[in-house]
């Protein structure tokens, strides 16, 4: 193999200038490290992040004396998002037989804060008078919501009502979601005042302001 050196003092291999030969096999070297060829354990020039004191799935921890890093819950403790009691206010049931009667006591304040949400979620499809006549079955006449007015769903008890709003029933979509716990029954003592309304007679107003009616 023929060797030397130029005239600027490079060496040269085989009619090769050496130093870009070297700067190759550098750079060749560096690219190894991108192969998908994994080391367990891999090489490591410092310390890696995934090699700190925290929870690694099926793996042995040294934060706790046993070594366990999944551990058990402390006793009681509620899963997010199931901080709710069995109860009729937030299930709308006795044992198995719906509540008959809002559990909410039912103030002027409880039928304004109904109304607004009843406007908001409801009047899409049952209109603000609750008939059924709103923006959605008059787009699409396939689809009838049912008019809340209605003797069936008058006779409904309240807690039936509730299961409807929170798990939706037949074309009605559930609602858990959209409306909370407390807003739900309130729609429901506003639903009820609706119904008064379109059933009520002369008669049910109080005696100092029927004449307001003539």
């Amino acid at each position: 193999m023929n060797r030397g050196r130029n005239q600027n003092g490079l060496l040269w291999i085989g009619g090769y200038c050496a130093l870009p030969l070297a700067a190759i096999l550098l750079a060749l070297l560096l690219l190894s490290g991108c192969s998908s060829v994994q080391r367990n354990p891999p090489l490591q020039v410092w310390p890696d992040m995934k090699i700190q004191e925290k929870f690694m799935p099926q793996r042995e921890s040294a934060v706790f004396a046993d070594f366990r890093a999944s551990r058990r819950p402390p006793e009681g403790a509620i899963a997010r998002g199931h901080l709710t009691e069995d109860t009729p206010f937030y299930t709308g049931m006795e044992g198995d037989v719906y509540v008959g009667k809002n559990p909410v006591p039912v103030t002027m304040a409880l039928l304004k804060q109904g109304q607004t949400k009843f406007n908001i979620y409801c009047t899409p499809c049952h209109d603000r008078e609750g008939l059924g006549h709103g923006a959605v079955p008059t787009h699409v006449p396939t689809w009838q919501p049912a008019n809340l007015t209605d003797d069936r769903i008058v006779q409904f008890a309240d807690g039936d009502i509730f299961n409807v709003i929170t798990n939706g029933r037949r074309s009605m979509p559930s609602y858990r979601f959209q409306v909370e716990v407390a807003d739900r029954w309130a729609i429901i003592s506003y639903v009820r005042v609706l119904q008064r309304a379109h059933h009520s007679t002369a008669n049910d107003v109080p005696p100092e302001t029927q004449a307001e009616l003539k």
